[in-house]
């Protein structure tokens, strides 16, 4: 982890330690605040978000926003930090999606995280992160180092006991998987195209087969052949022997 995601974690630490409001105090919590702030910046976009604006929305006085977070740039990676926090699916729920069938596993795991891509705080998520990560790289760093790696390394797990892939190959499926079943979704959601949720489960359920499909045509590679398709081989060959017979009488 960089010295810029550990200041991010940092801020997200200051932001849910100071979250609980005292008994009779006339401010705001700082989970209301970071909500208020959150919706500016997703309207506005941080160039054109003030500390201003934020405390009119919030209703709560500049010296408080400053002895808080100091900028208007730690402001908005706490409201960031927060929003991730909230919005990342527990590595818990993802288990409590398994069955015995390994298809049946990976669909509902993969539709609790397009679920939760989809909603409307993932998607606005979304095109926050996509829009100020450029400038401030250590955003995308925390969402991977907070949300990303974790599922990824729930799902090498997963294909690593149910699935024969190990070591690299396993983390490579993981990250696969994310690719082609959430980022698809992910991708036309940033260009501010969303499905109907009737095409987005139609998306899921294809991604998932062609995933599967790939991932155990792999593994069948890499296992010793079965005495059944020696034997169709044979047939074959054994056929294609018979041709080339017949093909030699006829001339």
């Amino acid at each position: 982890m960089n010295s810029a995601t550990i200041e991010l974690a940092g801020i997200a630490g200051k932001a849910s330690s100071g979250s609980k409001r005292r008994p009779g105090r006339p401010t705001l919590s700082n989970e209301e605040l970071l909500d208020h702030a959150l919706d500016l910046f997703l309207a506005q976009g941080f160039e054109r978000t003030s500390i201003d604006g934020i405390c009119q929305a919030a209703g709560m006085a500049k010296r408080t926003v400053y002895a808080r977070y100091g900028d208007k740039e730690s402001l908005f990676k706490a409201a960031l930090a927060r929003a991730i926090e909230e919005w990342i699916v527990p590595i818990e729920a993802l288990r409590a999606a398994e069955v015995e069938n390994l298809e049946q596993s990976l669909l509902a795991i993969g539709r609790v995280l397009v679920a939760n891509l989809m909603s409307p705080a993932g998607l606005r998520l979304l095109r926050l992160t996509n829009a100020e990560s450029g400038r401030m790289p250590e955003i995308g760093a925390y969402n991977v180092q907070a949300g990303t790696q974790p599922t990824i390394d729930f799902l090498a797990d997963l294909f690593a006991r149910r699935a024969g892939q190990q070591g690299e190959a396993a983390g490579l499926a993981g990250q696969a998987f994310l690719n082609l079943v959430v980022g698809g979704p992910a991708l036309t959601a940033a260009w501010g195209v969303v499905f109907d949720p009737a095409g987005v489960d139609e998306h899921t359920r294809y991604a998932v087969r062609l995933f599967l499909h790939g991932l155990l045509v792999d593994q069948a590679k890499s296992s010793p052949r079965m005495p059944e398709i020696d034997s169709a081989l044979a047939a074959l060959e054994e056929a294609r022997a018979q041709l080339l017979l017949a093909k030699d009488a006829r001339q």
